[in-house]
């Protein structure tokens, strides 16, 4: 697109006028309309970790498709990708720009040679430079436990080199402490219609269903076919001869690049114990039919999310599905605050519509309880509706956007949505409120502080069961507010018990110098924003509520001197000359140590901040 409207120039000494920050604004609402597409959503990128390519190529290359799957120029541009993303020693980190890793490196690495690219080989010699990394610290039987997984999967290393996942856990009663799934049911009536839901989780839906194919091929020791390239692998990633390596002496070995969430000792004498004296048992008669029992439960479940998701799986992001929600539901926020809805009606409608037919209208298929899934009926999932995986944020922050269209006129951005799927979100909402009145992302958390113990992922943390998130909280509680506003005559003593529990458990996690810890964003700017806005909804003030006011002293302290807030020292603050934002790095996180790259964060969010600034500032124009 071409801007007619000409960009203003700030200079220093100059003051900020209603007319400079229209203008602005009008550059950035054009770019951002211009970038919608024609189904009403923005397409995203997100992207930055440098472990989910790999194992797709890998998985192609063991079935034996990958040369149908990826044409040469798909491969040229893996390969592209992969040597940009080289740190100047030979490594690739678990992220774009992070230190190296043994986990990104190894993986990466072989990626590359699947992909026909010689040992000494690529760009720069890239092969070269990754192995010769690889093997000064020892070689590849220091990566961490998911890489180990993997590499035994490809025939590069051998599952006694691995700790057990046993997939008899999934054999177990589901009200056992270690049964990797439901904690509780629970049978609520509503409006004379009895509704299951679970009532908690133990194990985080991702951790659950990560551990369950492994487990499954764990319990089948599956392994690719050793091919000429498998062999070649086997002599360039090991210090020693393959043959004489001592399995079993490499389990609980981890490079110190990748260590960020050391085994406890608890941890290695569970996995020591089911290594010494459980698997042997398992794989004797006639203990192996308790094996094979395991396995058929297990791809029932693994089945059952194929199916149940479309075969997209909750592993959404990760594919091309991306984040379709997370992103729509902040640029029609932003666009709401320029209000400059002469310029963006077309715009609204189109995202309304979307997010209208995006809407999961349905429980998941079948007998949902037995296969450990919460409802969904009334949410909004990271992708489309198809994926079926609820998410609290999305879906608080989708129905906040359907709730503000719903006080707008249906000649400006279409009709609104009806009561019945309103309520529908009312009910998932106030379903996954935990305890402590915190909301998790996708289930309500149930799981024992105790699992995280056994937490065998060296590189992410807080990942076996469902936390209560900052982020998750706030914009539920600022969706029930608005929805009780709307609605006063649907479930209101519930939702307002819901905000005050929600309130508190915002205040009671508050740092002491005012902050809150973000899980999705960097991090502690990001969390107090929420935070605050969440606090907000709830009725508190600076002058009634202590959280307010540290937070609020925290953010004036923290301030630029340019005016601006940042936790990274890329922090820019130009625009661009089409009326977009510079990138200014990875802007998202999770699970502590992983960043991730959304895209379309550097037009949302200035764009949103450009239209408070300009209501609060100049409420009359």
């Amino acid at each position: 697109m071409k801007q007619t409207i000409p960009q203003p120039k700030i200079e220093d000494s100059k003051e900020v006028t209603c007319e400079d920050t229209t203008a602005a604004l009008r550059r950035t609402v054009r770019l951002v309309s211009a970038l919608q597409s024609e189904h009403g959503h923005w397409p995203s990128e997100q992207s930055g970790p440098m472990y989910f390519m790999p194992p797709l190529v890998m998985c192609l290359y063991i079935t034996g498709h990958l040369n149908t799957i990826f044409t040469a120029e798909h491969r040229k541009e893996i390969l592209h990708y992969i040597y940009c993303q080289q740190n100047n020693d030979g490594g690739w980190g678990l992220y774009v720009g992070g230190h190296n890793s043994m986990f990104g490196t190894a993986l990466n690495y072989i990626c590359m040679r699947l992909l026909g690219v010689e040992p000494d080989g690529g760009l720069n010699n890239a092969c070269e430079r990754g192995r010769k990394w690889i093997l000064d610290r020892g070689g590849v039987t220091s990566i961490s436990s998911w890489g180990k997984t993997w590499l035994a999967i490809m025939g590069i290393y051998e599952w006694s080199g691995c700790n057990p996942m046993p997939p008899e856990f999934w054999l177990l009663p589901s009200y056992f402490p270690v049964h990797p799934a439901l904690l509780l049911l629970t049978l609520e009536t509503i409006n004379k219609n009895k509704q299951y839901y679970c009532n908690a989780a133990k194990m985080m839906c991702y951790c659950r269903l990560v551990y369950m194919p492994m487990s499954y091929l764990y319990g089948r020791q599956f392994v690719g076919p050793i091919t000429h390239l498998i062999s070649q692998l086997r002599e360039e990633l090991h210090t020693e001869p393959y043959n004489e390596i001592n399995w079993n002496k490499k389990r609980h070995l981890c490079a110190k690049e990748d260590l960020h969430y050391p085994h406890t000792l608890l941890q290695i004498l569970l996995w020591d114990s089911l290594y010494t004296f459980v698997e042997p048992l398992l794989n004797r008669w006639p203990f192996n039919k308790l094996r094979e029992k395991a396995l058929k439960l297990t791809m029932d479940h693994i089945h059952y999310e194929d199916e149940s998701s479309r075969y997209i799986t909750i592993g959404c992001v990760e594919k091309s599905s991306g984040i379709k929600f997370g992103m729509l539901v902040f640029f029609l926020q932003a666009l709401l605050a320029s209000n400059l809805f002469d310029e963006i009606g077309l715009t609204l409608i189109k995202g309304h519509n979307f997010l209208k037919n995006s809407q999961v209208r349905d429980n998941p298929p079948g007998d949902f309880k037995r296969m450990f899934r919460h409802i969904s009926k009334g949410s909004w999932t990271f992708s489309d509706r198809d994926h079926g995986w609820q998410v609290s944020e999305c879906t608080a922050e989708a129905f906040k956007c359907c709730l503000y269209f719903t006080m707008m006129a249906p000649e400006m951005v279409g009709k609104k949505m009806e009561k019945e799927h309103i309520f529908d979100t009312v009910h998932l909402l106030l379903s996954l409120q935990s305890k402590n009145g915190g909301y998790p992302p996708w289930e309500p958390a149930g799981g024992s502080f105790w699992w995280e113990w056994l937490n065998p992922i060296e590189f992410l943390e807080d990942v076996i069961v469902e936390h209560e998130h900052v982020e998750c909280t706030s914009s539920v509680m600022q969706a029930l507010v608005l929805a009780t506003k709307l609605y006063p005559e649907h479930r209101t003593k519930e939702t307002d018990n819901s905000i005050k529990k929600a309130a508190k458990f915002l205040e009671e996690i508050q740092y002491l110098d005012g902050s809150w810890y973000g899980s999705w964003g960097h991090c502690f700017f990001y969390a107090t924003w929420f935070a605050l806005l969440g606090l907000k909804a709830a009725g508190k003030n600076y002058k009634n509520c202590l959280a307010i006011r540290k937070g609020v002293d925290f953010l004036l302290k923290t301030q630029r001197e340019d005016g601006g807030w940042g936790e990274s020292y890329l922090s820019n603050p130009r625009k661009l000359p089409n009326g977009g934002f510079p990138q200014q790095g990875l802007g998202g996180t999770f699970f502590k140590n992983n960043m991730l790259h959304h895209a379309s964060y550097r037009n949302a969010f200035p764009l949103w901040a450009l239209g408070d600034y300009r209501n609060h500032v100049w409420p009359s124009k």
